[in-house]
């Protein structure tokens, strides 16, 4: 494993296991003028990157202001905001088993859409920074917690706990995939199928064997 992938899967298990013991990271500043900044810069940011010259060049003079926070805070803004659109995008959905929801999560955050996963890469770039670790995580976690919003499981207690763990795992080796090689959606959604089926199988293992509920490595 590169050193890039292996320090997202580290920021990840950390977010999982922050998930898990019931915390949650504090709601970021939404409204209607950052959320068409975001868009705008995400047009732009798998090329030019999610530099505050950037956003001054894209949204103006002042475009900085909304954005006290740099860079780190534009990425982790627009995270949140991808997760979101997944939550919209999910609405509706009629996928009658939880692991089919979870997939159609999966598909409509990680999307076939080669300026997403672009500037997917250069904002990763930007919480990977060694001061930006916190940003990192609280970033995972909101992603992996709409997640399972979105697949509206209602689980609590020890359920809760190793469903985000498990999916902590999913998510990691998915988002990897997704940033490699994400531009084939059938190929893609194999991956999360096997990935998926490998929780469900280690899971009735566990079960069999009487042992705890099983938390996949992340």
């Amino acid at each position: 494993m590169s050193t890039r992938a292996g320090r997202i899967s580290q920021a990840i298990s950390l977010a999982v296991a922050t998930l898990a013991a019931g915390i949650m990271p504090a709601p970021l500043e939404r409204d209607p003028a950052r959320d068409d900044i975001l868009r705008k810069m995400a047009d732009v940011a798998g090329e030019q990157g999610w530099g505050m010259d950037v956003l001054l060049q894209v949204a103006g003079p002042d475009a900085d202001l909304l954005f006290p926070g740099g860079s780190a805070e534009l990425v982790e803004a627009w995270f949140d905001l991808c997760d979101r659109d997944m939550l919209d995008a999910m609405w509706d959905t009629e996928a009658p088993r939880l692991s089919q929801r979870v997939r159609q999560a999966l598909l409509y955050r990680l999307p076939i859409d080669a300026s997403v996963r672009s500037a997917t890469r250069k904002g990763l770039s930007v919480l990977l920074a060694p001061c930006e670790g916190k940003a990192l995580r609280r970033a995972m976690m909101r992603t992996i917690n709409a997640i399972w919003q979105a697949a509206q499981d209602d689980s609590s207690g020890l359920t809760y706990v190793t469903k985000r763990l498990s999916l902590g795992g999913v998510y990691t080796s998915v988002l990897l995939y997704w940033l490699a090689r994400g531009d084939n959606e059938a190929a893609l959604a194999a991956f999360i199928d096997r990935r998926l089926a490998d929780v469900l199988r280690f899971g009735r293992i566990k079960a069999r064997m009487g042992g705890f509920p099983f938390m996949a490595r992340a």
